[in-house]
């Protein structure tokens, strides 16, 4: 019998610091998207925000345009694509992050950040670091 592998909203910090250093606990969390090990749950705006931040020209000497392409045109294929809930209710500090824990809620997935304020937050669902979430994976 196969289970479902766990379903996770990686903040976009997680996944920018990913792909800058290919050594860190992010880029252990982008590689278990790819082996499918998680299953990333990811609404437009999400996308929007990491292509957003992506194609910052300040990242140009971590990260290619060609790279970032490829990461969004991977995650639009192989994630778990919902829409967009509309405007979310104010649940953390910051209101711009209120969409993250609006999808998480709402696909029952568990948030994966480095946001201490994510992290912090007294939410009906887990938020873990990207850390936390590796371990789990080796503990599974």
């Amino acid at each position: 019998m196969s289970t479902e592998p766990p379903r996770v909203v990686i903040d976009p910090n997680v996944w920018v610091s990913g792909l800058i250093n290919p050594y860190g606990a992010p880029a252990e969390v982008v590689r278990a998207v790819i082996l499918k090990r998680v299953t990333a749950v990811v609404s437009q705006h999400l996308l929007d925000e990491i292509a957003g931040v992506l194609a910052r020209p300040k990242l140009r000497r971590w990260i290619s345009l060609d790279d970032a392409a490829a990461l969004l045109d991977a995650l639009v294929r192989e994630a778990d694509v919902r829409p967009d809930s509309g405007p979310a209710p104010q649940r953390v500090r910051d209101p711009d992050d209120d969409y993250i824990v609006a999808l998480a809620e709402a696909t029952g997935s568990v948030i994966v950040t480095g946001d201490h304020d994510l992290l912090e937050a007294d939410l009906t669902l887990p938020a873990i670091t990207p850390r936390a979430l590796i371990e789990q994976l080796r503990c599974a």
